[in-house]
Parts: C-alpha cells; structure tokens; sequence
C-alpha cells in the first residue's frame, strides 16, 4: 500500500545500488518517487524518469539545491554518500553530506526519513566498525536527535558485490575469469559464515518501513538475508552458472598493498568482529527474504555469466 498517491517519497542515491532498488520497487507498489540526481541525463536517471520517478536535480554538497527536492515529500529514503580522500575516510564531509539532507527534511516538515549506513559487527557497536570509519554512527545519531519518525538500515555486504564492486578501487570482490573458470578475492576466512544481502531486499524493508511508519520508526535494522561461508558461497555460482569458481582469501600481505583500508579491515575481521543480523527474526518481518541461492536463481547465475564472458 502506498504511503501517499499524491506525495512523493524522496529517493537520494537513486541512480545507485540501494537507492535505484528502493525507487524502483516503491514505484512497483504505486507510490509516487522523487529521485535525486546530479546528472538528470545520465542513462540510470533517464531509466528512473522511464519507469515513473519524477527527477529533480540536487547535491548533498550544495545544500540549497535540497529545500526544492524535499518540497511536499511525504518521506525520504536516504543513503548518505561516503567520502574517501587520499589519505582514508573523509568523516568530516560524510557527516556534512549525512546531516544536511536531515536538516532539509526538518525544515521542509518531512517526519519519516529512512537511512541506510552499514552494519555494525557486534551488538550495541556502532555502524562502521568494521573499517575504523565512526560517521555513519554520527549521521545516525543526529537523525534520531532531528527527526520525528526515523528508521535505520544496517545492511551488510550486498550479494551483487560478486559482480565486481570494490574491484577497481582494491583489487578484492567480484570474479575475475581465468583458464580454470573463476576465482573469487576477498578478506574473509573460506570456511567461515560470511553474512550477505540482495539489494532488492534492502528495499523491501524501506518500503515495509514507510507502509508502516509507527511500527519502524526509532528502529535499527541489522540486515542480512543469507550467511554462507565463501567457499560454499563459490560452490553455489559454480552449480548455478556451469563456471568453475574457487576461493581465495587475501594474505595479509596482499591485503596491505590493496590499501591501508583493506588490511585494517582485515585485521579486525581477524580479531572477532562480525556482521551479527538476526537473519531468522528479520525473516518473520519479510518472508520473502532472499537466501544467496535465490539471488543466484533470480539475476545473479545470469549476470555473473554475462560478467565473465564480456570481453576484457
């Protein structure tokens, strides 16, 4: 059910992974969505404007092109961009970015804003941890302080990373193809649970959320939909793709020339820190959540085959 047939909701990050998820799958259920974007003519801002979304453009780091954007919005979901610099994270202008869409929908009488930040890696712990970045915790803070109905969204690391994001920046995640089929890179043990999210989920719980404002506002959700470990994890692409995949873990060597970020993760990985979703009581809340072989099943094993046949 929609949260309103006249008022939109606020999507920012739209043209993204998590915001592109929401919009669209808030669009499917008829509620009205107003994408904020940079760029209304790039091709996933022209793909959100071809599916329904009303475009308006707006930048976190121009805060007076947000007063527009959130004009007569009956919600927003939100995902505040992070800021990395050349020396590691940029804290202070994530919690800048983070905080003025906040004081934008205040000011604009918007009362629901949904956040999504980061898991955190034990109870009580803050978002970020994991990577020794504290401003997702900030953000967090300042929107339960502003903001009358707020709900977060802790997802942890999103299944369709096995398509190649984080490659690029730190030569670790996706699959890269090789004479044996595949192999998989990445900071964690092979034979340990690694807790994993589809992005279509992540957005079933925003829209769950602005159906039932009251009954999420104030929440934390800590989210994840499967835990395989990543060798079972590279079984399944393997059965599901015909492609041989294998899994290997990063040297802590390796994980130092990836970057400073890189082997201090890994190193708390290593101490005991741990995504924690509670994935059986989030799937009493959407019963649909996807396992990681449902993913594979629904787009994954496809894209995954498209990825490693495309010319390099």
């Amino acid at each position: 059910m929609p949260v309103s047939t006249t008022s939109p909701i606020l999507v920012t990050g739209a043209t993204g992974k998590q915001g592109g998820a929401t919009a669209r799958r808030l669009l499917a259920e008829g509620q009205p969505v107003r994408a904020l974007v940079r760029d209304p003519a790039a091709p996933a801002a022209v793909a959100l404007a071809a599916a329904g979304a009303e475009l308006v453009r707006g930048d976190f780091d121009d805060p007076a092109s947000l007063p527009a954007a959130l004009d007569g919005a009956a919600g927003v979901f939100g995902v505040p961009p992070v800021a990395v610099g050349p020396t590691g994270f940029d804290i202070d202008l994530e919690v800048a970015r983070g905080r003025a869409l906040i004081d934008a929908a205040v000011a604009a009488g918007v009362e629901q804003v949904v956040f999504s930040t980061v898991a955190s890696t034990s109870p009580g712990s803050a978002p970020g941890a994991l990577t020794g970045s504290n401003g997702k915790e900030l953000i967090e803070r300042y929107l339960h302080e502003r903001v009358a109905l707020p709900t977060v969204l802790r997802p942890v690391r999103f299944m369709t990373n096995y398509l190649g994001l984080g490659v690029a920046t730190f030569g670790i995640d996706g699959i890269t193809g090789d004479s044996a089929g595949g192999v998989h890179r990445h900071l964690f043990p092979p034979d340990e649970p690694m807790q994993v999210i589809a992005l279509e989920d992540i957005a079933e719980f925003a829209v769950l959320a602005f159906t039932d404002p009251t009954r999420f506002a104030g929440r934390t959700l800590e989210l994840a939909g499967d835990d395989p470990t990543p060798t079972a994890a590279a079984a399944a692409i393997t059965e599901a793709t015909g492609i041989p995949i294998r899994y290997e873990q990063l040297t802590d060597s390796e994980a130092a020339v990836a970057g400073p970020r890189i082997a201090e993760t890994k190193k708390r990985w290593a101490e005991g820190h741990r995504w924690h979703a509670d994935i059986e009581a989030l799937r009493v809340i959407h019963p649909g959540l996807r396992t990681f072989a449902d993913w594979l099943t629904e787009s994954g094993a496809a894209a995954i085959r498209a990825t490693l046949r495309a010319p390099s």
